[in-house]
């Protein structure tokens, strides 16, 4: 086994302990870093080249496709129009697809909301990426509602209980932490985390941020780490990143960025250290070690950078290889450890989706259909570029399922693969 798979497998069991190779359960997959064990991934791909289908999705959403069991689950919003007397009405949406086929299985609305809802052009009100946990699969709209759902569809739990005043639409996902889910609530009014009680959905606990930011909002999603032992879930919000203890809610230790707010990118874990954006309005780049306790601002903020770092797409880690891109299109390869700039190059495009990696590749999506694969390398090799649902923006991140990609675009979900793959019924 080659040392790049090697370190790939170990991460994904010190992460999240034994998953299939074939599942793909949260944003950013079975680490939710963005890691796919997977060999023989496509390179190519085109609407007429290595695609096994291509479904339309109704409505709009930029969650995820998640995958377990042959299935494929994806959120969207179905807007219905104002008429007459009648307000406009926004259908929050649960999608199950057969894997093999493409077919949609099931299409349940879950949550409805009437009147107007604040929602950036770039966003939508079903952004936050499903999470399959076993039997189980968790669908989550920020404030408008939570739900936990059994494959065939049938709902076990609902909660409208997560009240906050959104900004710019929904954003962050779950993450699972034993029997819980832990969430990031930071609205224009009120920013906290809560841990949901995954088998009822009832609140196990609720930690204000207290932080008193000028912007509260964000829109990030919890990664789960063990370091020395001891569990922690790690939180980036408006103005600083907090380590929670996630059986109590109680803080760990936290790491500010000044006035950093609208928080997007998911954090990852690498080479001891943890990486986090400040998003906007100039992001920095931040290498913390979570060893700390208390305010580590001063003690264990290792190294940082501002330059390309990224408001929008979460990063990913390759050995001792951090790569990121920023939101114009400016790809960064970096030492870990250091920081130390391997490369930096520009790839065309705009970007909001997070990097992917897998089969020695990082896959950069941007926001128009064109896909640019780099070698996982310290030296900068385009692979290929890849161009796919023209006229539709591709915001979501990606999905790995059974050595192939599953893209979502504005209107559609596409699964890609190799010849062998793609044909894999």
């Amino acid at each position: 086994m080659s040392n790049w798979r090697m370190s790939l497998s170990v991460m994904i069991l010190s992460c999240t302990g034994v998953v299939s190779a074939a599942d793909w359960t949260e944003f950013r997959g079975p680490t939710g870093q963005g890691i796919s064990d997977q060999v023989g991934l496509p390179l190519t791909w085109s609407e007429t080249e290595n695609i096994a289908w291509k479904t339309p999705i109704p409505g709009l959403g930029w969650s995820s496709p998640v995958a377990s069991h042959s299935k494929i689950y994806v959120s969207t919003c179905v807007d219905v129009p104002a008429a007459g007397d009648q307000p406009e009405v926004h259908e929050l949406r649960a999608i199950c697809l057969n894997a093999s086929t493409g077919a949609v299985e099931w299409n349940n609305e879950l949550f409805r909301r009437e009147g107007p809802l604040p929602m950036h052009p770039k966003n939508s009100q079903a952004s936050p990426t499903p999470l399959i946990d076993g039997e189980q699969i968790y669908f989550h709209f920020g404030p408008y509602g939570t739900a936990a759902l059994k494959p065939d569809g049938a709902t076990i739990w609902k909660t409208e209980k997560l009240v906050y005043v959104p900004q710019h639409g929904t954003g962050g996902s779950p993450a699972l932490v034993d029997d819980l889910l832990v969430i990031c609530c930071d609205g224009s009014d009120q920013q906290f985390v809560v841990g949901l009680d995954k088998a009822t959905g009832e609140t196990r606990w609720k930690t204000p941020r207290n932080t008193m930011p000028e912007r509260g909002f964000s829109f990030s999603t919890p990664l789960a780490v063990t370091i020395n032992g001891q569990q922690q879930v790690i939180c980036p919000g408006s103005k600083a990143v907090i380590s929670y203890e996630p059986a109590t809610g109680q803080e760990i230790w936290r790491c500010q960025y000044g006035g950093g707010y609208s928080v997007v990118p998911r954090p990852i874990h690498a080479q001891g250290l943890i990486f986090v954006s400040s998003s906007y309005d100039s992001p920095s780049l931040l290498a913390i070690d979570p060893t700390g306790t208390g305010d580590v601002t001063e003690t264990h903020l290792k190294w940082q950078t501002d330059k390309q770092a990224p408001h929008n797409p979460s990063m990913v880690a390759v050995d001792d290889m951090l790569f990121y891109v920023s939101d114009n299109g400016i790809a960064s390869c970096v030492d870990a450890k250091t920081g130390e700039k391997h490369w930096q190059e520009r790839i065309a495009g705009n970007y909001s989706a997070s990097l992917t990696t897998g089969d020695g590749r990082v896959y950069f999506q941007d926001e128009h259909g064109k896909a640019t694969v780099v070698a996982a390398s310290k030296t900068f090799e385009v692979l290929a570029t890849n161009t796919f649902a023209e006229g539709e923006r591709t915001f979501a991140s990606y999905g790995v399922l059974d050595k192939s990609l599953l893209i979502r675009s504005e209107k559609h979900l596409y699964r890609f693969g190799n010849s062998q793959s793609a044909n894999a019924k």
